[in-house]
């Protein structure tokens, strides 16, 4: 079990990176797009962004119960070859809110 979860955390948390990077790109391509003056900027969508980014990572940890539920099962050298999958959908649904609410 101890390796099954150092595996998990050794491919998850540098990929995290990955996903904060493409958040933060999808926030910086709207508001370059909508180029809002710094004027009309409040600090509640701030906030509300703010709260948004800690719920995607919150919900990024949920890859991990997958990961290791997969790893425990028959198909673990399986899984380990299509993971990618899954922090692809994850990455592209949390672009997908953070675009719908930016």
């Amino acid at each position: 079990m101890k390796e099954i979860i150092t595996d998990s955390i050794r491919y998850w948390e540098p990929r995290r990176i990955v996903f904060n990077a493409a958040l933060a790109l999808v926030l910086v391509a709207s508001y370059g797009y909508y180029q809002p003056s710094l004027a009309s900027l409040h600090w509640q969508p701030v906030i509300g962004l703010l709260l948004m980014a800690v719920i995607a990572n919150v919900l990024y940890c949920s890859a991990y119960l997958a990961d290791i539920f997969f790893q425990m099962s028959e198909y673990r050298q399986t899984w380990k070859r299509y993971r990618l999958a899954l922090l692809a959908t994850g990455t592209a649904f949390a672009a997908g809110l953070f675009l719908f609410y930016s």
